[in-house]
């Protein structure tokens, strides 16, 4: 099992970047995959996850700005991120059932 996390960066704040999670080694149609992200000093915290359905789920702190969607042709994960702020300045992890984990992309905003 794979997953490989990029697309992050530096960006100012009020601005967007998309993470994608490219993945293989697993039936990627049957399995539900999340982003994580952890900020220096604190603990990793979930971010938003999307089941093999579609279903999808956030995080109270980014709900409205970030979306998550899945593309099962490419098995990959994306995360859209709009109105960035300094709080969302973090590595960002994406994972299948919080036992694989990809090595992560740094976010940083700048105010």
């Amino acid at each position: 099992v794979q997953l490989q996390a990029s697309g992050g960066g530096l960006v100012q704040a009020g601005g967007s970047l998309r993470l994608s999670c490219v993945t293989s080694g697993f039936n990627f149609d049957d399995y539900s995959i999340g982003w994580f992200r952890q900020a220096p000093g604190k603990d990793r915290e979930f971010v938003a996850s999307i089941v093999s359905g579609g279903t999808v789920n956030y995080a109270d702190s980014v709900k409205g700005r970030f979306t998550i969607s899945r593309d099962n042709r490419l098995k990959t994960v994306y995360l859209q991120m709009n109105s960035l702020n300094s709080d969302d300045t973090a590595v960002y992890y994406c994972s299948m059932w919080q036992r694989y984990w990809g090595q992560g992309t740094q976010v940083t905003v700048s105010s």
